[in-house]
């Protein structure tokens, strides 16, 4: 006999200084984990993580940019794993997700 058990998408394997915000989620409405699902690094970021990624293949990082460009990357690696678990709680939800083939 299998017993199913409807308990939100876990969060222990995220990085810790994360777990509080993405176990907040678990309380959010439908709209605000669509706006979190569909959010994106601004541009503006975007434009610097690829300018620093170039200086860094020419080997051309000062100190200061190699710290940026590590926040950088970690705050996009971040909101990946927000967007994620906010996929995550919609179908836990019971909110319709698309299946990837028919995204594409």
């Amino acid at each position: 006999m299998t017993t199913k058990i409807n308990a939100s998408p876990a969060v222990d394997y995220a990085p810790l200084e994360l777990q509080g915000e993405l176990m907040a989620m678990q309380e959010l409405i439908i709209e605000k984990l669509l706006t979190i699902a569909q959010s994106q690094v601004p541009e503006s970021q975007q434009e610097l993580h690829l300018q620093l990624l170039e200086k860094n293949q020419n080997n051309q990082l000062s100190e200061s940019d190699k710290l940026l460009l590590k926040s950088l990357r970690v705050s996009a690696d971040y909101l990946m794993l927000k967007k994620a678990y906010a996929y995550a709680l919609l179908k836990w939800k019971g909110f319709y997700l698309p299946d990837f083939e028919q995204l594409v």
